[in-house]
């Protein structure tokens, strides 16, 4: 069943092997194992394709047929699946953005950008905090 969905997932998204192999940092012949069964990943490499084609690892599984994971009512985990989901989006993952040492490298400049933004973003949420309070 895992070959047959991650596959169907695959091409749904018009992705290669070469692309997914490039996300997973594995050789194309790798991945091309995971669809053709002939090699499992491990947990961690499930719930890296479960993240990226937004399914639940049960249904990469074949446990459940709904691809969907269930929707949580707690808004932090919504803004943080957002989030997770933007990292996706970008790329960023893949470019070791949460890499320690290439962080080390960062300037004071490129330092002070970030210090910036987390400032606009933390001044962005007291204004709504307070508007909703209003």
């Amino acid at each position: 069943m895992f070959p047959v969905r991650l596959k169907a997932l695959r091409m749904q998204k018009k992705l290669t092997h070469q692309d997914m192999a490039e996300f997973l940092g594995i050789t194309r012949q790798g991945y091309s194992k995971y669809e053709n069964g002939q090699s499992q990943p491990d947990i961690d490499t499930i719930n890296k394709l479960a993240q990226f084609f937004n399914v639940t690892t049960d249904y990469l599984l074949g446990r459940t047929d709904d691809p969907n994971p269930p929707e949580s009512d707690n808004e932090e985990l919504g803004t943080l699946a957002r989030i997770n989901q933007l990292i996706k989006e970008y790329g960023i993952e893949q470019m070791g953005f949460f890499d320690i040492e290439k962080w080390k490298q960062l300037s004071e400049e490129e330092i002070e950008e970030i210090v910036k933004h987390f400032e606009w973003v933390v001044h962005k949420a007291r204004e709504k905090n307070k508007s909703n309070k209003e």
